[in-house]
């Protein structure tokens, strides 16, 4: 009997190992978006799946006085909608080791960019949104939110 509960806890703690391990290696979850520009800590992103494709969502704004903004540049359905909350990053597909095909949003001044997103490390994700080719454009290294 003594022996079987060993067996059954020693499976249990491999099971959360291994969830942890591969949840690890994923760009699902949340990050800490990092300004390129001045290096501070400015948001809290989710990123999630569905139907295969990527997105990410604003789930906290860190700098108190930008939380209750709504983004009045943006097109479409994102105008006027609050940016805490904002649906960000949209459509991203995995090509290889990269998510690409997809949309950024800047909310700062509302334009649209063409995005890919690249897992460096486990707790660091490469984001880059451009026009028309890669080199054109601004990147930046969020760092995974550890729960």
């Amino acid at each position: 009997m003594l022996k079987m509960f060993k067996l059954k806890n020693s499976l249990v703690l491999l099971f959360v190992l291994f969830f942890q391990i591969v949840q690890s290696q994923s760009v699902l979850g949340k990050w800490k978006t990092i300004d390129d520009e001045t290096g501070k800590e400015k948001a809290v992103v989710e990123i999630y799946e569905v139907d295969g494709k990527i997105y990410g969502r604003i789930v906290e704004i860190l700098e108190v006085e930008h939380r209750f903004k709504k983004c009045t540049l943006c097109q479409g359905t994102d105008k006027d909608k609050p940016i805490m909350g904002l649906i960000f990053i949209k459509g991203l597909t995995k090509d290889v080791d990269e998510y690409s095909g997809g949309k950024i949003l800047d909310p700062k001044n509302g334009k649209l960019y063409k995005c890919y997103i690249t897992l460096e490390g486990d707790d660091k994700l490469k984001v880059r949104g451009y026009i028309g080719i890669s080199l054109f454009g601004r990147t930046q290294y969020w760092k995974r939110v550890k729960n």
